[in-house]
């Protein structure tokens, strides 16, 4: 069961991740993170085989291409450099919502103090997703998870036409707060406004400029 404080209040239940049921309607196992963290423990599981856990349903990630790999690398970069003491920018932290639901975002921003075992929705002042082939499934499905579990801002990258897809202000429907910044556009987080940045800065364009 999720505790208030481990997802967003203003959500309906049904919003949260269903159990898992194959399409015959038949139920599947549902994993807990204990259970997957203890399979790739003992190998059961590749340690280097990259899935989210949805809802206790194993989620395979897409591949990483070249310019999801590029953005990644432009990004990090910046954000190590202008992150201010009090912040933490960690790339690919596996952030755990519940007992049956990880996601691995490309970068979650959270206070430096703040104790990794707190570390859930609530306690991330951001989270961002580099998409190229996965762009859909991030502005889907993913979105819905992160609103679910009382993320605050979340940003989906698009590598391909080099924009940034914020969302933000999180209520009963959602995100109340959806727009498309081009690569020109300096795009300032909510609640680590140092960490404002602008594509164009980083050398980073659409497809066509940049192949």
């Amino acid at each position: 069961m999720l505790s208030s404080s481990a997802m967003n209040p203003h959500l309906r239940p049904d919003a949260l991740p269903l159990v898992t049921q194959a399409a015959d309607g038949m139920l599947r196992r549902r994993f807990s993170v204990g259970e997957i963290e203890e399979m790739v423990r003992v190998g059961i599981i590749d340690a280097d085989e990259r899935f989210e856990l949805i809802g206790g349903e194993v989620v395979p990630m897409s591949p990483k291409g070249a310019r999801h790999e590029w953005f990644k690398i432009e990004l990090n970069r910046f954000f190590q450099r202008v992150a201010p003491q009090n912040l933490t920018v960690a790339p690919e932290t596996t952030l755990r919502l519940d007992a049956s639901t990880f996601v691995e975002p490309d970068f979650c921003v959270f206070r430096r103090d703040l104790d990794l075992r707190a570390l859930d929705g609530p306690a991330v002042l951001l989270a961002i997703e580099v998409a190229d082939s996965s762009l859909n499934y991030d502005k889907g499905r993913k979105i819905g998870i992160y609103a679910a579990y009382g993320i605050r801002e979340i940003w989906v990258v698009d590598a391909i036409r080099a924009t940034i897809w914020v969302h933000r202000h999180l209520g009963a429907a959602g995100y109340a707060e959806i727009i498309e910044a081009p690569a020109s556009a300096l795009v300032t987080p909510m609640l680590a406004p140092e960490l404002a940045v602008r594509l164009a800065d980083l050398g980073i364009g659409p497809v066509s400029e940049n192949v």
